[in-house]
């Protein structure tokens, strides 16, 4: 298995030196804007977009590999960062089109794959909503966006990082035990889809198999059980499975404490992920600091709880594969 020469360079830089992915994300927008203008009880402007994302970016890439911005408020932020830290930039537009049914994606307007490599990205991502049990018609529009994407990144021979998000097409909520029950094969399924070739994804960014607060015995769990213990490390072994590339977890905005649970069921169920792409785990709980006391407070809470959050989450991932493993190499450089 050979890659080529520009996506080796690009997984290499978001990497560490054992060819894990301890990557954290800022490329939050809409989500973000709405809860600091909730905590803050007005109106927040570019400058503070900017200016939590760089504060974040500053303190915390001294403790991971690369960092996820977006190019809409993070691009001063991605100057800031550490020396040794990758830049992955996010290509979709915040949120998705709720003029249809379906969760259709777009693109940032005035973007390409091309611009986002000129501003520094060493690997671009997409976020893409998606589920199996949607309708035929989405899912070809889906599909064929994702190939799009795909080829554009080889064209500019640049690693392309894909994020499926589930959800339910029949309006359920995602966060509760009914969706739990689907959940593993809504990420199974969509593993298996988008590392098929044709798509040209080099990393799966992915969601945790199960809903940890439906896993019976587990320290997150609340009640409600969609599954035994036992049953719940089956459902990572068999996402990972089907999986042809390398992949990793996202934190999908639970707690800290929540998704280094799922890190240690990563570990014991023997799955060979990459690392992660964490981002709400180590810093959401900031933003009503930063919100209500400004951005001294903010750095503050960062340099103590932020690199304490990301230091739980690093802990987690030395059980980690490195990602030229899901490629049978021993080592970056074989690929070359």
């Amino acid at each position: 298995m050979k890659i080529s020469p520009g996506k080796l360079a690009g997984m290499k830089a978001v990497s560490d030196g054992r060819g894990a992915i301890a990557a954290a994300a800022m490329d939050q927008r809409g989500s973000l804007k709405k809860a600091l203008a909730k905590e803050k009880g007005g109106d927040v402007s570019d400058a503070m977009m900017e200016e939590f994302k760089s504060a974040v970016t500053e303190v915390l890439t001294s403790h991971a590999s690369a960092i996820l911005l977006d190019p809409q408020w993070g691009l001063p932020a991605s100057k800031k960062r550490a020396e040794d830290a990758g830049l992955l930039l996010a290509y979709e537009e915040s949120g998705y089109d709720n003029t249809q049914p379906g969760r259709l994606p777009g693109l940032l307007p005035g973007w390409s794959v091309r611009r986002l490599k000129e501003e520094g990205a060493n690997c671009i991502k997409i976020l893409l909503y998606y589920t199996p049990f949607e309708a035929d018609d989405v899912n070809r529009q889906k599909h064929a966006f994702i190939e799009r994407i795909g080829d554009e990144c080889r064209a500019n021979d640049i690693p392309f990082f894909l994020e499926p998000v589930g959800y339910d097409p029949a309006g359920g909520d995602e966060k509760g035990p009914d969706y739990a029950k689907t959940k593993p094969d809504v990420v199974k399924q969509s593993m298996a889809e988008f590392t098929q070739d044709r798509y040209g994804v080099d990393v799966m960014k992915v969601e945790v198999p199960v809903n940890m607060k439906c896993v019976e015995g587990a320290a997150s769990f609340t009640g409600t059980a969609a599954y035994s213990r036992a049953e719940a490390l089956d459902h990572f072994r068999a996402a990972a499975v089907v999986a042809t590339k390398p992949f990793i977890y996202l934190s999908a905005g639970v707690s800290n404490a929540e998704f280094t649970e799922a890190l240690e069921f990563a570990a014991e169920s023997g799955v060979k992920f990459s690392g992660v792409l964490c981002g709400r785990a180590t810093w959401k709980e900031g933003i009503p600091v930063y919100a209500k006391q400004g951005i001294g407070a903010f750095r503050a809470w960062l340099e103590g709880e932020g690199v304490e959050n990301i230091g739980n989450v690093n802990e987690r991932i030395k059980a980690a594969s490195p990602w030229f493993a899901a490629y049978g190499a021993a080592s970056a450089d074989a690929l070359a």
